[in-house]
């Protein structure tokens, strides 16, 4: 077999949109505060560009800044350690603030980025995750806003990559692996 694998969609782009207004809605029902959106890059960036016009839609105007974290370097498995390639600017001190990230697995880096942003005297620090995969869960945190669970595929798309490729696709997909029937 040569060429591009197959990718099988797992959440179009109508399911996505739906699920980011109502991730969205939850936000502004919690009324923050002096809101910082904090993007976990790279694999976030479409899911906070579209949490940030959906939150102007619903009357919340956050400020947004990036953080980006690696643990997986080029493979596909977590190698367990976070490092910080690019640090917040903004002060985070008695602010609320929500940390965006396209998938919630082992857990290992929000824990991490949410520590670090408690650390530092936020007000609170929310989680929101694009796709929730608790079976992979090795860190104790869950997310507060959940747009999808995310059955036990490696997904693609809307942001998230194999290898850098597939970021660009409006929907979430998976490469489908030997015995997938749906």
């Amino acid at each position: 077999m040569t060429g591009t694998p197959e990718i099988r969609v797992l959440y179009n782009e109508a399911e996505i949109s739906t699920r980011v207004d109502a991730v969205a809605e939850a936000i502004a029902k919690d009324k923050p505060t002096n809101l910082l959106v904090v993007a976990i890059l790279k694999g976030s960036f479409m899911f906070a560009a579209d949490l940030a016009r959906a939150l102007h839609k619903v009357g919340v105007a956050p400020e947004m800044e990036f953080l980006h974290l690696s643990s997986y370097g080029s493979g596909t498995v977590s190698s367990g350690e976070v490092k910080v390639l690019r640090d917040i600017e903004s002060d985070v001190e008695g602010r609320d603030v929500v940390l965006v990230d396209d998938i919630l697995e082992s857990g290992r880096t929000l824990l991490f980025a949410r520590n670090m942003i408690a650390a530092r005297g936020a007000k609170s620090v929310r989680v929101a995750a694009l796709l929730d995969k608790p079976m992979n869960r090795v860190a104790e945190i869950d997310a507060d806003y959940i747009g999808f669970d995310c059955p036990d595929k490696f997904v693609v798309g809307y942001g998230m990559d194999m290898g850098h490729a597939w970021r660009q696709l409006p929907f979430i997909g998976y490469v489908p692996q030997e015995g997938d029937d749906t």
